[in-house]
């Protein structure tokens, strides 16, 4: 996965990313990161890259021109390296604006090659090249930021997580919240009681099949309670589970209702 960046902050992009998982794959070679200072392409001698809008109105826009030449630059890069017939890469708009940001389009993004992230600052940027070039316009949430530094840091992360190799274990992202509609089990590590809580009994039993059952309806219940339109997504994918669960349920208790029978006897 290759990363390209278009930012008046460029630092802010490249620090963010160079910690943790994302640095470890950044060193790896699993994700690159390719930062282009936006201000550099401008041809205002004093480097200007924004300008009162049209219209009137508060605040200053970032102009077409220095945003053009640094996307037709990055272009430029990507097709040298695979080829001039290679696919144009998508381009992310970070506004406000956008569709929502979810694990579906983290799993989605995950599986182009080179992404083009256009992280505007002040009012926004000039509609005309916003047309050119973005393919998606995405969003983090219904408020504002002051620029598209930290959604694009957001959604670096989150797709990240889904490139092959990026994880020391790559079921850690299969499981976690979000991945299957459902959010993430709770989760306990020594010592075996802390503040008189006791982890609870199934996680040491050693049965797998049981662990797995148990963590799934722990999952339930939390997305019941937390996130119902989440877990109404799952239950209506996934109907055949509760057939399975209630006849489960009716075996044992018809097996239950037998060995009272037979303690009678």
């Amino acid at each position: 996965m290759n990363f390209h960046v278009l930012t008046l902050f460029p630092e802010m992009i490249e620090q963010g990313l160079h910690t943790s998982i994302t640095g470890r794959s950044l060193e790896k070679g699993t994700i690159t990161l390719h930062t282009v200072n936006i201000r550099n392409y401008t041809v205002n001698k004093h480097k200007k890259v924004d300008d009162y809008p049209y219209g009137g109105g508060a605040g200053m826009l970032m102009q077409a021109q220095p945003v053009y030449d640094a996307y037709r630059a990055v272009v430029e890069k990507i097709s040298e390296r695979k080829g001039e017939n290679s696919k144009v890469p998508r381009v992310i708009y970070l506004t406000p604006q956008g569709r929502v940001f979810n694990q579906s389009m983290a799993r989605e993004l995950a599986g182009e090659e080179d992404l083009i992230f256009l992280c505007g600052h002040y009012e926004g940027i000039d509609e005309r090249v916003l047309e050119e070039i973005v393919t998606d316009n995405i969003s983090i949430g219904d408020y504002v930021l002051t620029g598209g530094e930290l959604p694009a840091l957001v959604l670096m992360d989150a797709i990240s997580r889904m490139v092959p190799g990026v994880l020391g274990n790559q079921e850690s992202g299969d499981t976690e919240s979000h991945s299957n509609y459902l959010l993430e089990y709770p989760q306990y590590s020594r010592p075996e009681i802390w503040h008189d809580k006791k982890v609870p009994e199934i996680l040491l039993s050693g049965d797998h099949a049981k662990v797995e059952e148990w963590r799934l309806e722990r999952s339930l219940e939390k997305t019941q309670k937390l996130r119902p339109d989440l877990y109404q997504k799952w239950v209506s994918e996934n109907e055949e589970y509760f057939i399975r669960k209630k006849n489960r349920e009716e075996r044992k208790k018809r097996n239950e209702r037998k060995k009272e029978k037979k303690l009678v006897f």
